[in-house]
This record gives structure tokens, C-alpha cells and sequence, in this order.
């Protein structure tokens, strides 16, 4: 699939297995799992515009290159997807948070929004939705879409781990999304769970479990 990028690199390669380890501790989680956005975040903004202006150094006059165009918001969907918004707002601190909540519907197993707070100008920006996990791309696709329907254009899709059958799905749904994440799992088991994945993020994220 063109549009999902799976970013490979030693030190993502080496967070994803402490993340995995069922034996790390929660702090040690929780502080790979932001590092772990950040550096997927590096690789997600590798397109946004440039323009150039002049500055000057304390040496001489010079024209460098700052970021334009769209300004940014990044959206987790609640509760893990909220464990990577640190990560990302260290390397862009004027990004905007907004926040998705959706939970499954036991008797249609349908994604039903409960909670749903966005920036007033998120129509103007660049947004990039976040979630720890890629499984059946039920929630991905039910945020997406709220966010379209909101008037957002340009959004992109930001994963840990994801599942073949989760990308698939948001694929087909929304084919113009972009999804960045750090690895590829095998499948789904029957639970819905990414194999071999790494559990429950949220509990692990939370200690709730």
C-alpha cells in the first residue's frame, strides 16, 4: 500500500522492543512511547512547505528556511493515542491538541463517539491523528471521517504498531490519509489483538491493568 509508510531505523527498532516486553515497567513505557512519536513525527512532517526569510546571524546577514503554509493539530484518539502527544509537542510546541473519544458499540461493534473537542480552526490546519495501535482500523476510520466531516483536508494517520487488516481497512476508507507507523505485525487474533503487538496500550500507558 503507497500511502503507508512503515519508517525503519535502529532507535525505533530498539524502543519497539522495550514497548514490547511485557516486563517493562510503565514509566519506561510511557517514556518510549512518546519517544517513539517523536520520531515518527520527524518522519511524518518530512513534506511540510518551507518559504524563505532573511535573519541575521551574529556573524552576517543570511536567508535560512522556515516552516509555512497549513499550521498543525494533532488529535489522539482517547485514552492511548493521548501517551504520544508529548513526544510530538517537543519538537512542534505550536502544534494544537484536539481530542476523540470513541468507544465499540458491544451489540453492533460499531465505533460510537463520546467525547469530541477540536481546535475552532481545524479546518485550516494540517492534522494528524494519533493512536498507539492499528487493529481493525475501526476508530481510525470513525475519527478520520468526524474530522472530515469538520471540513479538515489534510490529514494524516500516526501508529505505533499497526495490523495488515487495520491499514487495509483505513485504506479503502479513506485512501487520500496518509498512515506513518514504526512497525507491521503479523494479523489480528481472535480478540482483535495485534500479534505478537503489545498488549493493551492504554492500560500499559495508564497502570490499569
Amino acid at each position: 500500500m503507497s500511502n503507508v509508510h512503515i519508517v525503519d531505523h535502529p532507535l525505533i527498532a530498539h524502543k519497539l522492543t522495550l514497548i514490547r516486553d511485557k516486563t517493562t515497567g510503565v514509566k519506561e513505557f510511557r517514556e518510549a512511547i512518546s519517544e517513539l512519536a517523536m520520531l515518527l513525527c520527524y518522519e511524518a512532517t518530512r513534506d511540510l512547505p518551507l518559504k524563505e526569510i532573511e535573519i541575521e546571524t551574529p556573524v552576517a546577514m543570511t536567508k535560512s528556511k522556515v516552516i509555512s503554509g497549513k499550521k498543525l493539530a494533532v488529535v489522539p484518539i482517547l485514552r492511548a493515542g493521548i501517551g504520544m502527544v508529548d513526544g510530538i509537542l517537543n519538537l512542534i510546541p505550536s502544534a494544537k491538541v484536539g481530542h476523540i473519544g470513541l468507544y465499540r458499540d458491544p451489540v453492533t461493534t460499531k465505533p460510537v463517539e463520546y467525547y469530541c473537542k477540536l481546535p475552532e480552526d481545524v479546518s485550516e490546519r494540517e492534522v494528524i491523528v494519533l493512536d498507539p495501535m492499528l487493529a481493525t482500523g475501526g476508530s481510525a476510520i470513525a475519527a478520520i471521517q468526524l474530522l472530515k466531516d469538520k471540513g479538515v483536508e489534510h490529514i494524516k494517520m500516526m501508529n505505533i504498531i499497526a495490523a495488515p487488516e487495520g491499514t487495509a481497512a483505513v485504506t479503502a476508507s479513506h485512501p487520500d490519509v496518509e498512515i506513518y507507523c514504526a512497525a507491521m505485525d503479523e494479523r489480528l487474533n481472535d480478540h482483535a489483538y495485534i500479534v505478537p503487538g503489545l498488549g493493551d496500550a492504554g492500560d500499559r500507558l495508564f497502570g490499569t491493568k
